[in-house]
């Protein structure tokens, strides 16, 4: 028996010596950190995403102007240079030279054509869903960026406690070995002490490796070069967030909806005029050189073209039919879209009230838990309690403080998303 007490100190005492003389991992270059407000003003600039959604509004500019281009006048200029084997002619005189030049052009315009001018006015409606849709596309990448600011900070607390518990742990070690080494303490003891601080240095790792992901994520977020560490946490200004009734006037998807369902709504009431008849007007003029006998030289044509549909296969009450049902999709999309705002309202502040309470209680447990180790330490120091309460008020002590930190990070949360339920975070 003392024999194989001999052979584990010295196996002990070899393993920290093997330990200590382990280098240091080198640090690389600090990491940029960037506060709350910077992080949310760089993901606004250089997200791809909102680039990606500022270009629809540009396609949807484009397609404007080319639906006004349709109703403007149009322009078009020939030139044509005939030459024949013979010139042709009767009586000794000459109806088409050998070689003939001719400029022609054309100058034409739609005198009535409302589909056409109704085009126009819906094309612009599009530009306005477009830049709807660029404010929601904004507003997604500032709640990821905020979100994901708070999921680095909460990682950042997670490692702290757990910084703090293996601290506490080596602490606890290093007084059961001084313990078993001057004959006052158990072999036991020392194991149990040691198992605990190797439990929480895999722990700590992957603590750390949770918030370098986090870490990670926020860089790509924000397009950065590399990962980006969070600063202070943000104060986001809660005033009447609880009693808020005009919500719904500033959520953006609310918005985008609006803009779909009244341009369906206008693309409906402009189907009259696929009915009313198309007016088009041209004027031709042409030299002719040399004249022919039935060519003059300058000639010039007037034209207006009516055309009015009698019969095409109901195409035009199809065409009706298809605004109709997509204007009424529109509109039951907009209904579900208000049923789930007006939930996710009423959920965010009731969630928010949860996560205050629960902050109180975690902070409170952590407190207890804390001077339960206190007292248990200071117990077992002069041998009223056993090593296993002590390691048993470590890991209560742990867990109440994880439990208080994250219940921080979850009314950080929590206000977050009240702010975003109710639009006022974009």
């Amino acid at each position: 028996m003392i024999r194989f007490i001999v052979c584990s100190l010295l196996l002990f005492g070899l393993g920290a010596a093997v330990q200590a003389q382990q280098p240091a991992p080198q640090a690389g270059p600090p990491m940029p950190v960037m506060e709350f407000d910077a992080v949310i003003r760089q993901a606004l600039e250089k997200n791809p995403t909102v680039a990606r959604a500022a270009t629809n509004i540009t396609r949807a500019e484009n397609l404007l102007q080319q639906a006004r281009a349709i109703t403007l006048p149009l322009v078009t200029t020939t030139v044509q240079n005939t030459t024949l084997d013979n010139p042709r002619g009767f009586a000794g005189g000459i109806t088409q030279p050998q070689n003939q030049f001719v400029i022609g052009a054309s100058a034409s315009m739609a005198i009535l054509n409302a589909t056409r001018w109704a085009q126009v006015t819906q094309a612009r409606d599009q530009v306005g869903v477009a830049a709807a849709d660029v404010v929601e596309v904004r507003q997604q990448v500032v709640v990821a960026a905020a979100q994901t600011y708070l999921a680095v900070n909460a990682a950042r607390r997670q490692l702290e406690v757990s910084e703090r518990a293996i601290d506490a742990a080596r602490a606890h070690l290093d007084y059961a070995t001084k313990r078993f080494e001057g004959g006052a303490g158990s072999r036991l003891n020392q194991l149990r002490a040691a198992q605990v601080v190797s439990s929480e240095e895999t722990r700590i790792e992957v603590v750390r490796m949770a918030l370098r992901s986090a870490q990670e994520a926020l860089g790509v977020i924000i397009a950065a070069e590399g990962p980006i560490d969070a600063g202070a946490d943000p104060v986001f200004d809660m005033t009447g967030a609880m009693d808020d009734s005009a919500w719904a006037a500033s959520r953006p998807d609310l918005l985008t909806q609006i803009a779909v369902q009244r341009a369906a709504e206008r693309v409906v009431k402009d189907s009259w005029r696929d009915w009313v008849p198309i007016v088009n007007s041209s004027f031709d003029p042409t030299y002719v050189a040399p004249a022919g006998l039935f060519q003059p030289a300058r000639t010039w044509r007037l034209t207006f073209l009516a055309i009015q549909p009698i019969y095409e296969g109901g195409q035009r009450k199809i065409a009706l039919n298809q605004r109709q049902l997509t204007l009424d999709q529109s509109k039951i999309d907009m209904t579900a879209l208000e049923i789930r705002a007006r939930s996710e309202v009423r959920l965010a502040q009731e969630t928010l009230r949860s996560r205050e309470r629960t902050a109180v209680t975690a902070r409170r447990g952590a407190d207890e838990a804390n001077e339960v180790l206190r007292i248990t330490t200071a117990a077992f120091e002069v041998g009223a309690t056993t090593n296993l309460e002590v390691i048993d008020a470590q890991r209560s002590d742990l867990d109440a403080k994880t439990a208080a930190e994250a219940a921080v990070n979850a009314v950080l949360r929590a206000r977050l998303d009240l702010l975003v339920a109710l639009g006022r975070f974009k």
